[in-house]
């Protein structure tokens, strides 16, 4: 009953003002719980002081990390699917997020949940916000972009889709680092699956950490490891499975936080998710987070070279990691160059090696590689997730 919550008995619904991600204004949300359902329904109010260049199909369809997992985009209604977790950071939600034609509101569909509590609706905003870019300083920065850019407001382009945890998106960066990009949508799902199972509590007694002291330590290490490896290789079996298309599929779960990652073992983690090289590097920057050493908080005035010079001293980000990173937290001076970026200037515009800096950024000023694929597969959003593994140049 106390202000500024308020219940409409006609619609059984609770509505009161919250605070999107990084706004400084708050927008009106609605609370209801659909009759013979198991879902409760946030809807986001009027929300055109600060999203009104926004359409959901183009902030979530722009670049590869939507297609990674546990992302899901559903083409036949238009609804972004995902496990998102709830205030206590432990426990994982499934929502849905639509936007209605036509309409000033956003509806988060949250799944399998009775209630919500409002710090459970305060962390599934922040991170609906961060992964749509939902606040005042986006929408500027979007309008400026797209007045640099004519041709981006014709096309709806201007919010680059990230993870709802800066984490997530530093991992991910990782994966698309030295392989060709059906491995990277592999080691992502890799990773979702590993989430489902210590979620499920079923391989905690098998998670084990490096011993320090060397000799027996070491030696039991090392058969307590043999045990861990073999619960590996039997994970099919003990983990959920789903049936589909006469196929049994592993069930997802959310993407692991560094506090999970943390509890593992780099060995583990390599031979359960088949990350070569980098599970080490995922491993330690998981650790690094947990232990409060990874220090990326950012401030208003925080410089481009002041955080590139931070993500460059951390294992496994090199230029391509640190620049993907970097437009994710919101900077985007550098562009990305992989093998695919170099192949498409190589055998579209001829480019030698020596030039491919400066052509890369005439490049995507024109929007040309999203238009690329797009004329090679058909608009990204339209495409279903068993054919996300052939958008590649190659």
């Amino acid at each position: 009953m106390m202000a500024p919550n308020s219940w409409i008995p006609s619609t059984k619904t609770l509505q009161r003002p919250l605070r999107l991600a990084n706004s400084t204004t708050s927008v009106m949300v609605s609370i209801s719980h659909p009759p013979n359902s198991s879902s409760i329904l946030i809807q986001v109010h009027d929300i055109q002081n600060c999203i009104t260049t926004f359409n959901l199909e183009n902030a979530v369809c722009n670049h590869g990390f939507f297609m990674m997992a546990p992302n899901s985009w559903i083409l036949s209604t238009k609804t972004f699917q995902r496990p998102l977790r709830l205030a206590n950071s432990t426990t994982s939600v499934m929502i849905s997020i639509s936007h209605p034609p036509n309409s000033s509101s956003i509806l988060i569909q949250v799944h399998d949940i009775q209630n919500v509590s409002l710090e459970d609706e305060k962390a599934i905003l922040k991170q609906v916000g961060r992964m749509l870019r939902i606040s005042e300083g986006d929408e500027r920065n979007v309008r400026e972009f797209q007045s640099m850019h004519p041709e981006a407001k014709k096309k709806g382009f201007g919010r680059l889709f990230r993870s709802p945890t800066l984490f997530e998106d530093a991992v991910k960066s990782i994966l698309l680092c030295n392989c060709k990009w059906t491995r990277t949508l592999d080691m992502a799902r890799a990773l979702c699956e590993l989430q489902a199972e210590l979620a499920d509590g079923w391989n905690s007694e098998n998670i084990v950490k490096h011993p320090k002291k060397k000799g027996i330590k070491r030696k039991k290490f090392a058969r307590k490891q043999s045990k861990v490896n073999k619960c590996v290789d039997q994970s099919c079996s003990n983990s959920q499975l789903l049936e589909g298309n006469n196929n049994k599929v592993k069930a997802l779960g959310n993407f692991p936080s560094s506090k999970e990652l943390a509890t593992l073992t780099e060995g583990y983690l390599e031979k359960r998710c088949k990350l070569g090289y980098r599970a080490c590097q995922i491993f330690e920057l998981a650790e690094r987070a947990e232990e409060g050493k990874l220090k990326l908080k950012l401030k208003k005035t925080s410089s481009y070279e002041e955080i590139y010079d931070k993500l460059s001293k951390i294992k496994g980000f090199g230029p391509y990691a640190c620049a993907t990173l970097m437009m994710c937290i919101g900077f985007y001076q550098v562009v990305p160059m992989d093998t695919e970026t170099k192949r498409h200037l190589q055998q579209v515009h001829k480019t030698k090696k020596e030039n491919a800096k400066e052509d890369v950024k005439r490049i995507y000023d024109k929007l040309e590689l999203l238009e690329y694929y797009e004329i090679k597969f058909g608009k990204l959003s339209m495409l279903p997730n068993s054919s996300y593994h052939i958008v590649t140049g190659s």
